[in-house]
């Protein structure tokens, strides 16, 4: 557009309205003005009629909210999901323990059961001379001792400057429901002749952290004090009827990418603990010793509980549904739960926030241990 000097003031106004009115419409089209956009493809989750969701494949990212080091642990655990390394993962993770958290270790029975008693190089602090820990150790009811035992003592004992008792219970599949209840409550015993109970707790994770449910729900039964303070890790307190041992949301959330595996699809029927050939065949899922969570009654008992979990671990929804019944009985319970990591993902002792995860657990107990006496059981 040519606008000369002796263009009438009204008509340049007017040709200058027009130009930007084109201009804005050239930059900012009204619908009218462009052709339709072509029409957005369906939604591409669909459900179904019993509400099973289906979702096409995509690829899951990190967590923009994990460390740069938990970045790359979990990269190289999922890694040795697929490709186990040659002896193992848990190698390294048991030397770098030895070096973080020195301690002094002594083998021997009590109550007739093994355990290995785990003092700190330093000494346990005035404050915790008369507070214990036991320890139960993870491994599916079917092995992983002593390197479970070690990953998740050492730690502790160095940390919180206090004695830690790691139980060698009874697995399967050569033993049966209750023996590994029986061990804990063995050790249990003889530890309550030196230590008061409200000064001594008792935590594992995985199948230690179901064991410390099922032990607590057989001091009831069998008429011990309640300890002063419970940690459930990598795990619940049992299920619902009808519902696997890793089921829920995480069973198709958490595992896939936790995990590096599928889950069975929602025909299939639940995986229990009861039906597998091990440490549980032949058990009563009623029975609140074996599964816990069925009874308000014996949670409600529960001492100070608490959960850690992530929210790529594939017992999440186990943890949260152990929290959510503990806190309906009344129980001071405290659930953690970190965000991008997976199933017993402290055992690497290294990234931020496993080392968050410790000072998380002995935070806990020196927090609870010695605050109220243990009542027995009734």
């Amino acid at each position: 557009m040519n606008l000369t000097s002796n263009t009438h003031p009204a008509l340049l106004c007017g040709k200058i309205l027009i130009a930007g009115l084109v201009s804005f419409l050239v930059m900012f089209p009204f619908p009218s003005a462009v052709a339709q956009a072509p029409e957005r493809p369906s939604h591409p989750v669909s459900v179904d009629g019993d509400g099973n969701i289906h979702v096409p494949a995509q690829v899951v990212p990190q967590s923009a909210y994990l460390s740069p080091e938990g970045k790359a642990y979990v990269t190289q655990h999922l890694k040795d999901m697929i490709t186990p390394p040659p002896g193992g993962f848990m190698k390294p993770y048991l030397e770098r323990e030895s070096t973080l958290y020195p301690a002094e270790t002594q083998d021997t029975t009590m109550g007739g059961v093994h355990v290995v008693i785990y003092t700190p190089k330093d000494g346990i602090s005035a404050k915790n001379k008369d507070r214990v820990l036991i320890q139960l150790h993870g491994g599916g009811f079917s092995g992983c001792w002593p390197s479970c035992a070690v990953l998740e003592s050492r730690p502790m004992t160095a940390l919180g400057h206090i004695k830690v008792v790691s139980v060698d219970y009874r697995e399967g599949p050569k033993n049966k429901f209750p023996a590994a209840s029986e061990d804990v409550a063995a050790v249990y015993t003889e530890v309550l002749k030196t230590h008061r109970p409200e000064n001594v707790g008792i935590y594992g994770c995985s199948a230690g952290g179901m064991l410390t449910a099922m032990s607590l729900a057989w001091f009831q039964t069998h008429n011990l004090p309640r300890p002063g303070a419970a940690g459930i890790y990598c795990a619940g307190a049992g299920s619902p009827p009808g519902v696997g041992t890793m089921g829920g949301d995480a069973a198709y959330t958490s595992t896939p990418i936790g995990e590096a595996r599928l889950s069975p699809g929602p025909d299939a029927p639940p995986v229990t603990r009861q039906s597998s050939p091990g440490y549980f065949q032949g058990s009563d899922p009623k029975n609140p010793m074996v599964n816990p969570v069925i009874s308000a009654e014996v949670m409600a008992k529960f001492p100070p509980t608490l959960i850690i979990t992530g929210t790529r671990d594939m017992a999440m929804s186990g943890a949260l549904y152990t929290h959510e019944q503990l806190s309906k009985a009344g129980v001071d319970a405290e659930l953690h739960v970190w965000e991008g990591m997976f199933h017993g993902f402290f055992y690497n002792p290294d990234p931020p926030e496993s080392q968050d995860a410790f000072n998380t657990m002995v935070r806990f107990f020196d927090t609870h241990l010695g605050k109220s006496k243990g009542a027995k059981q009734e």
